[in-house]
């Protein structure tokens, strides 16, 4: 009698040990359905996005602690709202601002394009003073030869200033990079430079532009920079009769045309394109020869 009951216990126990397991299984499984289309249904909330420098690697910043971000705003509205931040490299942002070097741009900027029409005549070319005023000797007078000679009151002036005279010189190669990079950290330190997604508006108003700058106190002057050249028609309708609002391509950039404006408004394509250009050239491995005398065939 206990034999049976043995072999009935162990020929019992294998089956409801595998009926409780496939039981189990089925109803994970049915748990991981359910969790699944709840959180199909359910999507995460979506939070600020952060874009991170893709030239960090390539790129180490010479200090960690002058990271610097900023947010990312839209442009398709009046009202403001963050869109999300953007890590800017503190080598191109967050270096020690040299007044003196950016005093040096501009005056290199407004000289360079800047041509002297001032002109005086020699005494060759006064008209007049062909024949000789009087004799050689025997007057008691100073010897002359001409009325138009510099020392006679109508004749032509010596050493004067003559047309055209051009005022152009090259500034060096890395106080070029270094103004740049001064401007832009000026502007970002002063909060006067502000990230946007991109230059589509919803509208050729320029009412649309007006309220943008006053809601967001962007300044009397704007200066709006896209990496590309050409801009979209709206905003290109929207700025052309305002003369305090410009917009550039971010090859054009220059240290004059930011400090002549009072804000800064970058593109996150503009701003990436900024730093890949900026930190190329400050770590390129031809800066002696880039340094070196200016050349008209100089590429």
């Amino acid at each position: 009698m206990l034999s049976l009951l043995n072999k009935a216990k162990f020929m019992l126990v294998p089956t409801a040990r595998s009926i409780s397991s496939s039981v189990i299984a089925r109803t994970s499984n049915e748990e991981i359905a359910v969790e699944e289309k709840q959180t199909a249904k359910t999507p995460p909330p979506k939070g600020p996005a952060i874009l991170l420098p893709q030239n960090y690697q390539e790129f180490s910043p010479l200090n960690l602690k002058d990271c610097r971000q900023a947010w990312i705003e839209n442009i398709d509205a009046v009202e403001e709202r963050k869109l999300g931040l953007i890590e800017l490299h503190p080598d191109v942002f967050a270096v020690q601002p040299r007044v003196d070097v950016i005093q040096e741009n501009i005056e290199w900027q407004r000289k360079y394009r800047y041509v002297s029409f001032a002109h005086s005549k020699s005494r060759a070319e006064v008209r007049g003073g062909g024949r000789k005023p009087w004799p050689q000797k025997g007057g008691g007078r100073s010897r002359h030869g001409s009325l138009r000679s510099p020392l006679l009151k109508g004749g032509g002036v010596a050493h004067g200033p003559r047309s055209p005279t051009s005022h152009f010189y090259m500034l060096p190669f890395m106080k070029r990079v270094l103004g740049l990079t001064s401007t832009l950290s000026v502007k970002l330190a002063q909060d006067d430079l502000h990230i946007i997604s991109d230059v589509e508006i919803p509208s050729k108003d320029p009412e649309f532009i007006k309220d943008l700058i006053q809601e967001r106190n962007w300044g009397p002057s704007v200066l709006i920079v896209d990496k590309h050249d050409e801009f979209p028609e709206n905003i290109c309708y929207a700025t052309d009769s305002l003369g305090y609002v410009n917009l550039m391509p971010s090859f054009s950039l220059n240290c004059y045309s930011m400090l002549k404006h009072d804000t800064l408004v970058l593109t996150v394509e503009a701003a990436k394109h900024l730093e890949d250009r900026l930190l190329f050239q400050l770590h390129r491995t031809d800066t002696f020869a880039k340094g070196q005398k200016f050349k008209l065939n100089q590429v």
